[in-house]
């Protein structure tokens, strides 16, 4: 491997870092797009517990779309807690406001027994549309998103995955 990295002359090694950068400059550019296409600054999520089962499994990737405020019952949103990182996946069982004053929405996850008002931030009893969901869900892809649980639940899986992504695009001849 190194006696192919040394091999290459520096106009080539020059080539290769460039198109390595000119994919994940491609990538971001996509989710950029993705991100403005559907006013969402998460438009592909992947459900990462059982709390909406049998609607949507563990690993599935979601959909967004977020151009529509009027947010209606049974509809399924992602949200975000106020203070945490992770989206949550759930179904909206009851609105309250619209017209003159702010949406707001009580979610539940299909699986579970009570609504989610115990995972909202601390005073919240509901979700204000505006500023708490990130979209709807509009379609899905089940388990293709099972890669990333896998990554975030085993860092050492994505060094390797990333290393060996770099030396392919590295020893890659055109």
């Amino acid at each position: 491997m190194l006696s192919t990295l040394s091999s290459l002359s520096p106009r080539q090694t020059l080539a290769q870092i460039l198109n390595f950068a000119l994919v994940l400059s491609t990538a971001f550019m996509l989710w950029k797009g993705l991100s403005i296409a559907t006013d969402s600054p998460s438009p592909i999520v992947v459900v990462l517990s059982g709390s909406m089962e049998p609607a949507f499994q563990r690993g599935d990737l979601l959909f967004l779309w977020n151009r529509g405020l009027d947010t209606q019952i049974g509809e399924i949103v992602v949200y975000n807690v106020k203070g945490k990182d992770i989206p949550i996946v759930h179904r909206v069982v009851r609105r309250f406001g619209g017209a003159d004053e702010p949406l707001r929405l009580l979610t539940k996850g299909d699986n579970n027994v009570a609504d989610d008002t115990e995972l909202y931030a601390r005073g919240q009893d509901y979700l204000t549309r505006s500023t708490d969901i990130i979209g709807s869900v509009v379609g899905y892809v089940p388990f293709v998103g099972y890669v990333t649980i896998l990554l975030s639940e085993h860092p050492w899986l994505k060094t390797v995955l990333l290393g060996l992504m770099g030396v392919m695009v590295v020893l890659q001849r055109e």
